[in-house]
């Protein structure tokens, strides 16, 4: 089997649980839905989500690209991606929680859910923190054994790109309420962030420390 079922659970409680965590793309989409209403916030959920395809393809063949040139490169590409994570995780860990403005309005008309898809597919395609995160990340569940690694990946990727459509969706639908409790609940996104930094700390220690 290319994907094994206890792979994909633990790529799906891994990406859950990033997705999830208080950030840039989450806490826009829920500025997004606050202030310009639900289908506003859905429609640049769903950008958002949609534009970690771009992230998904680089990975798949840069990946696999190093692993066809150098098994070397490849090497100290997951250790390079390992420390990344390691570095985010601390970061995460010593955060004093998102903040967020329930009261913000973003400027500007509302403008068409056409307009507003397009503004989260770029903000997250163009975003090269993004990008170093995919390629530190997807190799970590992927099993070179199984077969072939760049179609491993992009099963990943696009998996990763499912559940963050759902996931950002539901934040753009719930955003009146997930925002109010993200402003008064500091204590609780404190805690969100430091099981994400926990995680990405693991994560990137396995990816170093894997043979």
């Amino acid at each position: 089997m290319l994907v094994t079922l206890p792979q994909l659970a633990a790529f799906l409680a891994a990406a859950m649980l990033i997705t999830v965590t208080p950030g840039p793309d989450n806490l826009m989409v829920l500025s997004q839905g606050i202030s310009r209403g639900r289908r506003q916030g859905m429609a640049f959920g769903l950008g958002c989500a949609l534009g970690c395809l771009n992230h998904t393809l680089l990975a798949a063949l840069g990946v696999s690209a190093l692993i066809a040139a150098s098994p070397l490169a490849f090497a100290a590409l997951k250790i390079a991606g390992g420390a990344y994570l390691v570095y985010l995780g601390w970061g995460a860990i010593r955060s004093s929680g998102a903040s967020f403005d329930a009261n913000a309005q973003a400027s500007g008309p509302q403008g068409s859910l056409a307009a507003t898809f397009r503004r989260g597919l770029i903000a997250n395609a163009i975003n090269p923190k993004v990008v170093l995160f995919f390629l530190a990340f997807l190799p970590q569940f992927v099993n070179p054994a199984q077969g072939p690694v760049g179609l491993q990946t992009a099963i990943l990727g696009a998996l990763f790109t499912l559940q963050g459509a759902l996931i950002f969706g539901a934040l753009g639908y719930f955003s009146g309420h997930v925002g109010q409790w993200l402003a008064k609940s500091r204590k609780a996104s404190q805690w969100l962030d430091r099981i994400a930094g926990a995680v990405f700390i693991g994560l990137g220690l396995r990816l170093i420390l894997a043979r």
